[in-house]
């Protein structure tokens, strides 16, 4: 065999496969078809890598199996790679909810994994594009330089998010010719889109961003809130993207921290004259105050003269705005994958596809996805890092 372990991927995942793997003493190669390593990472968090977060656990991540990611997540937690971040001087801060950036550039995070390979002896081959991966163990796998061999091969080349740097199914279409389940592929952490009838309400009012609560099914996450020309983003937004499915609806929660109706019946009582909207756009943007009570039809009366029942639905609909999106921006902005090879093929301790020993699945190709503000960063370190103790 020319390797004892092939990985195919130079992201997040692979890398830390890679150094995990090399630093047992396995003969490692790494495949890239970029010609550059990491790039995902170098254009994440604005270049600043947001590479973990402090709240990271399993109900953070979104799979088939809910349970899978448990076992990584105990044996490679945040700390963990804080440690290797303090081994290479690496400065880092907190920003809300936990989420760790670099001080001053991803290419930290780049320039540590690539040290960590170099040390652990593992090869590094970019520019070149895997083709069809075969065997049962050796494997093969086909190059445009030629064919080579390993006794593990290693799938960390991520999904179908940011195809401007290159991303594609090459994973899941392995999976596939070997006859192992693949949940379909959807964008996550993506804006979502809407038709023409709500365009008309959001266009006018793109650009302004708001702290609200957006709700889908059982899942609510309060972050801002983003209206585009195009339709609605922001985190709120790309949270429960994840989450959406075609025909769902999504509720916002423009006033998380006030009882609306409550709120609106007080100030009738304090200042009749005034008019709804004006009394909205004490707690939201006066163009988005005028837009939610135009289309409740109460703009043109002063608050007054606004029956006490008008105010209270007006309440309820200022909590629970509902939308019914029409799709989302699709692979072009989507931040992650949804989907991917079914975890129930993979070992949750090894990340072993387990009809094919020695075939390995890591990050992003699998069918696991976390939430916004570091998790999906911090699930390719501990699946490679697994993977990295067996392969």
């Amino acid at each position: 065999m020319d390797f004892d372990v092939i990985v195919i991927g130079a992201g997040a995942a692979g890398l830390m496969c890679a150094a995990a793997a090399g630093w047992r003493g396995r003969r490692v190669l790494v495949l890239d078809h970029n010609d550059q390593p990491g790039r995902k990472i170098l254009i994440s968090g604005g270049g600043r890598c947001n590479f973990t977060n402090l709240g990271v656990a399993p109900d953070r991540y979104l799979s088939g199996n809910p349970h899978f990611v448990t076992s990584a997540l105990k044996r490679y937690r945040p700390a963990d790679f804080l440690d290797l971040l303090r081994h290479h001087r690496i400065p880092w801060h907190e920003r809300n909810h936990g989420e760790l950036f670099c001080d001053r550039s991803a290419e930290d995070i780049v320039t540590m994994l690539l040290a960590e390979c170099t040390t652990a002896g593992v090869e590094l081959r970019c520019g070149v594009k895997a083709g069809a991966v075969s065997g049962d163990g050796p494997f093969t796998v086909s190059t445009g330089a030629g064919a080579l061999s390993a006794a593990s091969v290693v799938l960390a080349t991520g999904g179908l998010s940011i195809p401007k740097i290159g991303a594609s199914g090459f994973a899941h279409a392995v999976a596939r010719r070997y006859d192992i389940p693949v949940v379909t592929p959807r964008p996550g952490l993506v804006p979502l889109t809407f038709a023409e009838a709500d365009l008309a309400l959001i266009r006018p009012l793109s650009g302004i961003a708001v702290d609200a609560v957006v709700a889908v099914g059982r899942a609510r996450f309060r972050e801002a809130v983003l209206l585009t020309h195009r339709g609605l983003s922001g985190p709120a937004v790309l949270q429960a993207s994840s989450y959406w499915r075609e025909g769902d609806s999504i509720a916002i929660d423009w006033l998380p921290d006030l009882d609306a109706a409550a709120y609106l019946l007080g100030r009738k009582a304090e200042r009749p004259n005034a008019e709804v909207r004006t009394m909205l756009a004490e707690h939201l943007p006066a163009r988005l105050a005028e837009m939610l009570t135009a289309r409740a039809g109460a703009d043109a009366r002063p608050i007054g003269q606004t029956p006490h029942a008008a105010l209270t639905a007006l309440g309820t609909e200022l909590k629970t705005w509902k939308l019914t999106p029409t799709g989302t921006e699709g692979w072009r902005t989507a931040e992650i994958t949804v989907g991917g090879i079914d975890t129930a093929a993979l070992s949750s301790k090894t990340m072993e596809i387990k009809t094919r020993p020695g075939l390995f699945a890591v990050g992003e190709a699998a069918d696991v996805a976390g939430w916004l503000g570091g998790y999906n960063f911090h699930w390719a370190w501990a699946s490679g890092w697994v993977a990295g103790q067996f392969a």
